[in-house]
């Protein structure tokens, strides 16, 4: 019997899981870092009432930029510019509402707004995601996010520092 190869996935809840590799979706995904007024736009997650920055999966034949500027739509309402590449990295994830994993392939832009209404609750196209908001730069800390806080922090940091 062939031998199965396991991967191991960080979950919701900040735990770690094996998966077999069989079981992987690739995702590639785009996350927006959105500065107005000492403040960033983001979002909390229902599950675990930690924030995670706008943005989402990159359907196959989307571009990256109208990927992202799609996603700020559907999350925030809001339109954007896409300005600057920041960072990309892999993650390995396993959702456990929906018991799927993921292999992530996630990129990180900086972002102008160009309109300024959010959408209210009802409104918002993510089953996992509250009302969008914007929050002060520094009343937040790597551990206010649901994940990759310290990656986070430090391009809130690099952004705002221009």
């Amino acid at each position: 019997m062939p031998e199965i190869m396991l991967v191991e996935c960080r979950t919701l809840h900040g735990e770690r899981k094996q998966i077999p590799v069989n079981r992987l979706t690739q995702r590639p995904s785009v996350y927006a870092i959105t500065l107005h007024a000492g403040q960033v736009l983001l979002m909390r997650g229902r599950h675990t009432q930690k924030y995670t920055l706008p943005g989402g999966g990159v359907e196959v034949g989307e571009p990256i930029e109208q990927a992202l500027k799609r996603e700020l739509r559907e999350e925030t309402g809001l339109d954007i510019a896409v300005e600057e590449f920041l960072h990309f990295h892999e993650d390995f994830f396993y959702y456990d509402p929906l018991d799927l994993a993921f292999h992530g392939f996630l990129f990180y832009y900086r972002c102008t707004p160009l309109s300024d209404t959010l959408l209210a609750e009802t409104e918002v196209d993510d089953e996992d995601a509250e009302a969008p908001r914007w929050i002060a730069l520094d009343s937040l800390t790597a551990a206010d996010f649901q994940t990759h806080g310290e990656i986070t922090m430090r391009l809130l940091d690099q952004c705002s520092s221009r």
